[in-house]
């Protein structure tokens, strides 16, 4: 059936008869948090959702009792919302319990109820088996994932980021909304709580500016990113993997990091590319930050030849890949990462 994203999905709600089944695909928790109220909004009287919205878990062994209450009309509501959570955990079945789950679903599906939307939620599906092959066939698949790459994720967030300040009713200038979209990893949830925050130290002008960012979400790791610079750039590799191995037994996570010396890179390259400027202040016009932390990026800029900020950005975009598979120790692709831009910046020393 037809795949959307979540935003498609926003837009189109008004448009046309429920549909019998919806699957709710991807990892994203402010996305789905996103769709499932949208949906409830729609379709379900305030009045009447204590009684015309229920949530089951498949994972709790739960799908059965979905598929009956879908079949039973709701009270006070032409429409009710049946949710299935985690999905995925069908796949984990033995044969025999798997089987009889599709076999449930399939006989539902052939002939839904006139009056539910089944919602069914999912972060991954494998699409070679058959429990997987029937959602993507028969759900509308609504894409609640920021994509693949971190080029994608940063991408989506800071379009999202712009539609949630213009909610607030102040707008990002150029470059603003991408910072904080790299700063916060793009993680939806922490992004919306730093508009919040943004929204209300901007409203007197209507606009988050890049140094507003800087001022009140960077400042929080400012010290940490700045002084992890300087161990890349002067090549001190067994200090860069102590400072780490602090930061993470200081509970930091590995993806905001991430998120944070992916920032400094793209900083670092825009401070390498200033020409002109002697001093911090000058620096803050043209890199939309503090002068104090403008001057740090010039100094390390000066340091670290562009080829290798280049190819450290390459280093932090296979990080974030291994890091979003979960297949791999956190702390391990971390530490591979730093011994990583290290060795980028003790073969620049040697050449």
């Amino acid at each position: 059936m037809e795949r959307i994203s979540a935003n498609e999905l926003m837009a189109g709600l008004e448009k046309g008869k429920p549909v019998p089944a919806i699957l709710l695909l991807g990892e994203e928790p402010y996305l789905r948090d996103s769709c499932r109220t949208l949906l409830i909004e729609r379709y379900v009287p305030e009045a009447a959702r204590p009684w015309a919205v229920s949530r089951y878990s498949a994972e709790g062994g739960e799908t059965q009792a979905a598929l009956e209450q879908a079949q039973t009309m709701a009270m006070l509501s032409p429409v009710q919302l049946v949710f299935l959570e985690d999905a995925e955990a069908i796949e984990g079945l033995g044969e025999k319990n798997r089987e009889e789950a599709v076999e449930q679903l399939t006989e539902y599906l052939e002939d839904p109820a006139p009056f539910t939307v089944l919602v069914i939620e999912a972060t991954q599906l494998d699409q070679r088996m058959k429990w997987g092959k029937l959602l993507m066939g028969k759900a509308l698949v609504v894409e609640c994932g920021l994509g693949e790459s971190l080029n994608e994720r940063q991408a989506a967030a800071a379009a999202l980021a712009r539609a949630m300040a213009k909610e607030q009713g102040v707008e990002f200038e150029r470059g603003a909304a991408e910072d904080l979209a790299e700063f916060v990893a793009a993680d939806l949830m922490r992004l919306k709580t730093e508009i919040d925050k943004l929204a209300t130290y901007a409203a007197g002008r209507k606009q988050i500016r890049r140094e507003d960012v800087s001022a009140l979400v960077v400042s929080e790791k400012t010290t940490t990113v700045w002084e992890l610079a300087d161990l890349l750039a002067t090549r001190q590799g067994k200090k860069a993997l102590e400072f780490l191995d602090r930061l993470l037994r200081e509970g930091e996570e590995p993806l905001q990091m991430l998120g944070a010396i992916t920032w400094m890179y793209r900083k670092l390259i825009e401070a390498s590319e200033v020409r002109g400027v002697t001093n911090g202040w000058q620096a803050a016009r043209a890199l939309g930050m503090r002068p104090e932390q403008a001057e740090l990026a010039l100094q390390s800029a000066r340091k670290i030849p562009k080829t290798h900020l280049l190819a450290g950005l390459g280093a932090l975009q296979r990080a974030d890949d291994r890091l979003k598979g979960g297949r791999e120790d956190a702390r391990a692709v971390m530490e591979f990462l730093v011994t990583e831009l290290t060795c980028f910046e003790a073969k620049a020393a040697q050449g």
